[in-house]
């Protein structure tokens, strides 16, 4: 092995560059790819991102969680294909192009070309590849790029097509409505992303208005509340919730009977008809919903009590269902049968309005469901829009047609007025979304979409996700489970450019339809040649009617696919599927593995678990890791602007990769929890966990060495077999704390719990560094023979190789810069750790030896704190210590075979067992009133006052027995805590003798001081400056020095003497006795 530097000279970054230098030149991951084609197929779907914008910590997150399972399951016997993806379609590429281009509306796309404006998103779509390349193999990640999958190929598009076809053919596929923001300037619907980028400060309209009902006894009125009066013309019904009280109410001034939840009251008029409400809420809270819905803090009017309103009857909403009212305008008679009636839903509550609210389906996503479920509209059946692609009104309103619906409202409020229906009226200050492009105010408008019957599934939905494994465990059985239960159908079209077109060419006369699953379909049904299925490509074939040449020709419809549709259908496109790759695909369906952040429960998990039922009845994937979102130190999003945040180029430079990754996966982000970023978190990991590793495999090179410039054979380690026969406990300790380290490791991978790992391994190295090493420095140092040194040294050899193996998933670079160094005493290495097999267990454990060193580090630790408090270093030796607990294996564990290194660690000279726990103690018990209180109720002063009078026997018999009856109430060990109070012998003071314990086991430290125990401190402290005067000078452990000493007090004959009675102790400690200072050489060094 070659020799290495100190831990405070290692530069993790630098060296991480030499092994991404290495991988390449070795051509590592396609090698590790061809040594596993073989081996069954382990299949990862990695969910594509939009290559418009520049890898984040979210990305770097989720890439990490990735790449330490697809390294874990090539370790662990798979083949592994790992692939890049791109996400190229949709709105992010649109929207750069409009801004680079200065489009401002649909027309102006047409008027430019299709091709031109579509062949300009391609040319972008790439445009940061490189850049992600880069931060994706610093960061250690395996993947192919070159093979990689883009969702604009044309072997990609046809997949989608495939996919939407089989859906059409299982009656899946239907033509709809969805309500979306809608510019009325741009003529075009928008996104919700587009509708939220521009709000402006606007006053509109605020009116309540009666809706009377039909038969009523006392011919009471529903009272609705609106900000859009332009949406009244198309309203259909009144919406209440089914659980919330209303009242029936008589104006004592007008004599008027009104209707309107009891907690909203205070929106009907008193006095004054008209009140102008100066503000509104900060944003509308339902973008979703074209009425926007006020919260309790912004109300029309208050103050209204019993002066103004006689009670006349009390109800739950539930019973105003089905009741019919009297229409406000007659432009839709035509469905008196099914509408103007009152319907509920929840999404009405007691923070808005009158808790009535006006639905008109065609203009609010809210309005629009609650009415289907009430089949006051039909889906998949026409819907009539009364507003046209400008914002006017249609023929169908024809007192305002022609008009735009903003410029109407006053007209309509009049008419309202007109008609005797008008209760208040005045103006709101609130926050509503215009147009980023043309500043136009935005309507919601119900545009013509094409769906998939996702509430069909719903049953199977909620079956498949029952097949699945999530981490964690709640997002799936609630977030999941709930978004399922609830799912609508999806509207999967867009009236956009760039994106997958759909394959639905139809006739002139709509009565003849195909959908294309192939390019060899449309090519044969058209007779054209088709090379690219973009819209400029495709939008002029044309195909023949087969009813015959009269009939004319089918033509595509305009629509492209919403980019959630494509990515949902990933699993089969990306390899081509079912043109190609269909053993592989088959054989292998569902995937083995995603990973994603939370958001994507109603993204990418939910397509795809959509997508596999409504295709094969199955979900998509196997396992899933639900990952958080990481947020800035001061827990804001991270932001550019803001500039909150360190880039990760910046922290990898500082710490490197692997501490970037180690920090990301042991937080709260990998249980779908936010995680605050923090740079000293990923600088606490290389501290806590890199620099003790690193000690650790520094402490073995450099013993290793030694054996050679002392002369003796260069260091091969000792097989294991060989090794696991040693005598020595300390050995067996650590091969078992090994062995349980593989078994942990492998058991929580394969449950996919990445984040109990590091935990587990921060206490690994620390016990390793800190028993393991510390207190076996001398049989490593070769204090104890050259056979104990060589067996210490291949014991922590195959530790530190065992440990690089199991977290070579994890730390792909460190490990890999100790396996290279490591690997060169050992015939029959791979060549590279990841290469290796994952660790298997092959020894025994020996769970008594782990519990025994456990139980000696407790004892350590309490006699530590015991000497702290007294002030009594350990380089000043005691001369006794006892320790008490009931457990004869525990003592035994003590005082036998790990009794000289307590000793030595402690600086004591004698460890004495003791079982009487009355002794050194005085037993009492205290209740635990946290875990008795909510149980007992009343009784627990009566039980309290039981428990603390137990005498030491009592005590004794409910520890043996482990539970006691008081009052009748049966209490537990957990219910009683049993404190162990230290009781000092008469003769001894506390400076005497003092003690500490844990509750289990009680430590007695004699701190009396001994002469005879003198000279030994002494030589200790002579002992701790020689070796820092040695690393001062920069020394080696291999470099052989002469020391000299020189007493400076007054009594010259103290040390001396110290020097000589202690000799064989320096001796063993340094490697050489202490020279006098007279014969000290001139050159020496003072």
């Amino acid at each position: 092995m070659e020799e290495v530097c100190e831990g405070k000279e290692f530069r993790f970054p630098s060296e991480e560059e030499k092994i991404l230098s290495f991988w390449e030149d070795i051509k590592a991951f396609e090698t590790q790819l061809k040594r596993t084609e073989h081996l069954p197929e382990y299949i990862f779907y990695d969910g594509p991102p939009f290559a418009t914008g520049l890898p984040h910590y979210g990305h770097i997150l989720a890439g990490t969680i990735k790449d330490i399972v697809t390294r874990y399951q090539s370790m662990s016997g798979w083949h592994v294909t790992r692939r890049f993806g791109w996400d190229c379609h949709g709105l992010p590429v649109e929207h750069e192009i409009d801004k680079k281009l200065g489009i401002n509306s649909r027309k102006d796309v047409i008027e430019m070309g299709i091709g031109r404006y579509n062949e300009e998103c391609r040319s972008i779509v790439t445009r940061y590849v490189a850049e992600w390349e880069k931060v994706v193999t610093r960061v250690g990640r395996w993947i192919d790029f070159k093979n990689d999958y883009k969702t604009m190929d044309p072997n990609f598009m046809e997949g989608v097509w495939w996919v939407f076809s089989k859906l059409y053919e299982k009656g899946l596929v239907y033509r709809g409505f969805k309500v979306m923001p809608y510019s009325t300037g741009c003529k075009t619907p928008l996104s919700n992303f587009e509708a939220n980028q521009n709000y402006k400060d606007v006053s509109d309209p605020a009116i309540t208005v009666a809706f009377p009902l039909v038969d009523d006894p006392d011919n009471a009125s529903l009272v609705a509340w609106t900000t859009t009066p332009w949406t009244l013309p198309s309203n259909l019904a009144i919406c209440v919730n089914p659980n919330m009280v209303y009242v029936k109410v008589r104006d004592k001034s007008t004599g008027s009977v009104y209707i309107v939840a009891e907690s909203r009251l205070s929106q009907l008029p008193s006095k004054k008809p008209k009140v102008d409400v100066p503000n509104g809420p900060a944003k509308n809270s339902n973008p979703s919903n074209s009425k926007a819905k006020v919260p309790a803090n912004d109300k029309v009017k208050e103050g209204v009590d019993n002066k103004f309103y006689d009670l006349i009857e009390k109800f739950p909403g539930a019973s105003l269902v089905g009741k019919k009212y009297v229409p406000l305008f007659d432009y839709f008679l035509e469905f008196s049968d099914v509408a103007f009636k009152v319907i509920s839903a929840s999404f009405v509550t007691e923070e808005s309005g009158t808790g009535l609210v006006h639905c008109a389906p065609a203009f609010g996503e809210d309005d629009y469901h609650a009415c289907l479920a009430y089949n006051v509209i039909r889906k998949g059946e026409d819907l009539i829009v009364a507003v046209d692609d400008d914002g006017c009104f249609t023929e169908k309103v024809w007192d305002y047609s022609g008009r735009h619906v903003k410029d109407a409202d006053k007209d309509i409020i009049n008419t309202v007025k007109a008609k005797g229906r008008l209760v208040s009226s005045g103006n709101i200050m609130h926050s509503y979304p215009y147009c980023w492009r043309s500043d136009t105010p935005l309507i919601y408008r119900a545009v013509p979409s094409w769906f998939v019957a996702v509430e069909q599934l719903k049953e199977q939905l909620l079956e498949s996700n029952k097949q699945t494994y999530w981490v964690p465990e709640y997002v799936k059985e609630k977030r999941f489970h709930n978004w399922l239960e609830n799912a609508r159908d999806w509207a999967v079209s867009r009236s956009r450019f760039w994106g997958t077109p759909l394959p639905i060419w139809i006739s002139e006369d709509g009565e003849e339809k195909v959908v294309i699953d192939s390019i060899h379909k449309l090519e044969k049904l058209s007779g054209e040649k088709v090379t690219d299925l973009h819209r400029h490509f495709i939008d002029h074939i044309t195909i023949p009617s087969s009813r015959g040449p009269e009939f004319g020709v089918l033509r595509r419809v305009e629509d492209v696919f919403d980019c959630w549709f494509e990515s949902g259908s990933m699993p089969y496109a990306y390899i081509h599927y079912p043109f190609e790759n269909v053993e592989l695909f088959e054989n292998n369906f569902p995937g083995h593995f995603v990973a994603e952040g939370l958001d994507q429960t109603r993204g990418w998990f939910y397509t795809l678990m959509v997508l596999s039922t409504a295709l094969f009845g199955k979900p998509a994937f196997r396992n899933l890791i639900c990952n958080g979102l990481v947020l800035a130190e001061d827990g804001k999003k991270m932001s550019k602007r803001l500039n909150n945040y360190p880039s990760p180029t910046e922290v990898i430079g500082d710490y490197g990769a692997d501490a970037l990754r180690l920090y990301l996966i042991n937080s709260p982000v990998v249980r779908a929890e936010p995680l605050r970023f923090k740079k000293d978190g990923v600088f606490g990991v290389v501290k806590d966990v890199f620099l003790p590793w690193y000690n650790a495999y520094r402490f073995l090179v450099q013993n290793a060495k030694r054996l050679e410039v002392e002369g003796l054979e260069p260091f091969v380690p000792i097989d294991l077999s060989t090794l696991r026969e040693s005598s020595n406990v300390l050995d067996q300790w650590i091969n078992s704390a090994t062995e349980s380290l593989v078994c942990f490791v492998r058991q929580e991978m394969d449950a996919y719990r990445l984040y109990t790992v590091v935990p587990y391994l921060l206490k690994f190295i620390d016990n390793l560094t800190n028993i393991y090493v510390r207190f076996n420095r001398k049989r490593l140092k070769g204090r104890t023979g050259e056979e104990d040194c060589r067996i210490s040294l291949s014991t922590l050899y195959h530790v530190l190789l065992a440990t690089c193996k199991a977290m070579a998933p994890f730390t792909p670079f460190f490990t890999e810069i100790l396996y290279q160094n490591l690997r060169k005493v050992s015939e029959g290495c791979e060549e590279s750790i990841h290469y290796c097999s994952f660790p298997s267990p092959g020894g025994q454990r020996e769970e008594r030896i782990e519990q025994s060193v456990t139980r000696m580090m407790t004892v350590i630790d309490l006699a530590r704190n015991i000497r702290e408090r007294h002030n009594k270093p350990l380089k000043s030796p005691l001369r006794e210590m006892v320790v008490v607990h009931s457990d004869k294996d525990f003592l035994e564990d003590i005082t036998g075979k790990l009794r000289v290194y307590v000793m030595e660690e402690l600086n004591i000279r004698s460890v004495v067992p003791c079982s009487d726990l009355l002794k050194y103690a005085s037993l009492r018990a205290e209740p635990d009133f946290s875990v008795l209180g909510k149980r007992l109720g009343k009784s627990m002063g009566v039980v309290a006052k039981q428990v603390k009078t137990m005498s030491q026997a009592d005590i004794l018999a409910f520890e043996l027995a482990g539970e006691v009856t008081f009052s009748g109430h049966c209490l537990k060990i957990s219910d009683i805590k049993v404190v162990r109070d230290f009781k000092r012998p008469a003769d001894m003071m506390e400076k005497d003798m003092d003690a500490t314990g844990d509750g289990e086991v009680l430590v007695v430290l004699d701190l009396r001081p001994d002469h005879s125990l003198f000279e030994e401190g002494v030589a200790r402290e002579v002992v701790n400056r020689i070796q820092k005067l040695r690393k001062k000078a920069g020394l080696e452990p291999t470099d052989l020095v002469d020391v000299y000493f020189k007493p400076v007090d007054d009594d010259k004959n103290v040390l001396e003497s110290v020097v000589t009675s202690q000799e064989q102790y320096i001796k063993e400690v340094l490697g050489f006795s202490l020279l006098k200072y007279t014969s000290m050489p001139s050159h020496a060094v003072s």
